[in-house]
């Protein structure tokens, strides 16, 4: 459905964002991956792309925070695979503290990288886009994107904002073949999840299920994670022919955790 095309996932070394790009490269997208990491095991992420899929990777290590890195990277798909078809705004950066707690520092990075990332890697893709009349952009937000928590307030703004900013590109490239949508994902086994998983079950003395049903309680009402193919699947619907008249959305995919 989508072979040829190109997909830029920011964040997409590990966790939901290569996930994500796994899923468009076995729909045939070339996939340009950002983010930090072991250069080995980015290496081997990117070369199994490439090897299983049959379809080309690149990997930029560009830091979101900067705007003029963010535009290199941009350009650099570009001009490596002649277009950039998808953009999937997925880094984030996360920081736990009360209001009065919270630095001034993490405040001003989570802006950089959870927000005004999506807004420079956006309107850097979009004249490209509007030439080909084709585009997909696909913002991750979260169930924190629609409801609220303590001592998160970084994450919460962010992922609201998220949905604001999708909405406002929705109706400005309604005429045209580009469709700009959020994805609102709940609690998925993402390498950050497994870190706190990790701390609750040595805290607690838990198993790993235990920990599991312990965590979700106050969560998801399925009582499980989210499957990171399955939101990997959403996004893929959402960039392929089936999703063309999907956009300007705030698509949850939370086990019911929005309904409780």
């Amino acid at each position: 459905m989508l072979k040829g095309r190109c997909a830029l996932i920011t964040g997409s070394t590990q966790g939901l964002g290569y996930a994500m790009a796994e899923r468009l490269a076995g729909e045939g997208c070339h996939i340009m991956l950002n983010g930090f990491g072991d250069a080995v095991e980015i290496e081997t992420r990117r070369r199994h792309l490439e090897d299983c899929h049959g379809v080309r990777a690149l990997h930029h290590g560009a830091d979101l925070g900067v705007p003029a890195e963010i535009a290199d990277l941009v350009e650099t798909a570009d001009r490596a695979f002649g277009a950039i078809d998808i953009v999937i705004n997925n880094a984030v950066v996360r920081h736990f503290s009360p209001l009065e707690d919270f630095k001034v520092e993490d405040w001003d990075r989570a802006l950089a990288v959870n927000l005004s990332s999506a807004f420079h890697a956006t309107r850097l893709a979009l004249p490209g886009m509007r030439r080909r009349d084709f585009g997909r952009i696909v913002n991750i937000s979260s169930i924190f994107g629609q409801r609220a928590t303590v001592n998160r307030v970084d994450y919460v703004t962010t992922k609201t904002a998220l949905i604001g900013f999708t909405r406002a590109v929705a109706l400005e490239v309604a005429g045209q073949n580009i469709t700009c949508n959020a994805i609102c994902p709940g609690s998925s086994p993402t390498p950050a999840i497994e870190q706190r998983l990790a701390a609750f079950m040595a805290q607690e003395g838990l198993s790993r299920d235990d920990a599991v049903r312990s965590f979700m309680a106050s969560r998801q009402p399925s009582g499980r994670f989210v499957a990171m193919d399955g939101v990997a699947s959403l996004a893929a619907f959402l960039c392929g022919p089936g999703g063309r008249d999907v956009t300007g959305a705030a698509i949850p995919i939370d086990g019911g955790w929005g309904a409780s």
